[in-house]
Order: C-alpha cells, then structure tokens, then sequence
C-alpha cells in the first residue's frame, strides 16, 4: 500500500457546549490539517494522485470553514464543533470528493501544538 499526506491551515473559530452545558467562551485557532490519502497500487504515472490535485480538493472543502465561526455552520448545527467533529466532517467531504482507486485513510486537525484529533472513518 502507499500513503501521501498534506497539510494544509485554515483559520476559524468555535465554542464548545461543556459537560455542565454552559458555553466556553468563542476562540480562535489557526486548525493545521492533515489529510492522509492511500492506494493499493500506483496510477499510470507511478503516483497514488497528483498532489496539486489532492491539494485542490482539500482547498474546495476547507475553504467555507475559513474565517467562519464553526457554531454557525449547517454542518455543526446538530453537533458540538469540537476537534473531532471538524475531522468527520473535512474527512466526509473529502471522501466523496477522491478518484474510486485513492481512499481516504485519515484525518487529522490541531487546534494548538500538541492537541489534535483524528478521524479515520466509520466501519459501521
């Protein structure tokens, strides 16, 4: 199997709805997102994708998350905006976005350095 990743910032807010339900307060984070995509076999060309064209399709999902506040967004109006929320729903978009032979295998978004979350997809 082979394996590329990207990486690629963007800039928006959130509040979370804590255990005791009160709200913490609205913040910023520059979220640092790693997208990890794989290929059982190399394409006619000897790669897994074109990086320019991975790169490109995490640009068109990020893009209306930029500069937003998460809690406003239709895609969190049913869930808290936390870390792992913000990877399901990038990962989700990018799924339905690659080439039937690449599959998406992860991923990952930091809110600071040394706090990030994951999301890998659902077996289910």
């Amino acid at each position: 199997m082979y394996e590329l990743q990207i990486e690629r910032v963007f800039h928006a807010e959130h509040a979370l709805r804590l255990y005791d339900g009160e709200m913490e307060e609205l913040h910023a984070h520059d979220w640092h997102t790693f997208v990890h995509v794989a290929a059982d076999k190399l394409d006619e060309i000897e790669v897994v994708m074109d990086f320019h064209a991975l790169e490109k399709i995490v640009d068109d999902v990020l893009a209306p998350l930029h500069d937003k506040t998460l809690n406003k967004l239709d895609a969190f109006a049913d869930v808290n905006p936390s870390a792992e929320r913000v990877a399901e729903h990038i990962y989700r978009a990018i799924a339905a976005k690659l080439p039937t032979q690449v599959r998406l295998t992860r991923v990952t978004v930091t809110e600071a350095a040394g706090c990030e979350a994951s999301y890998m997809g659902s077996t289910a």
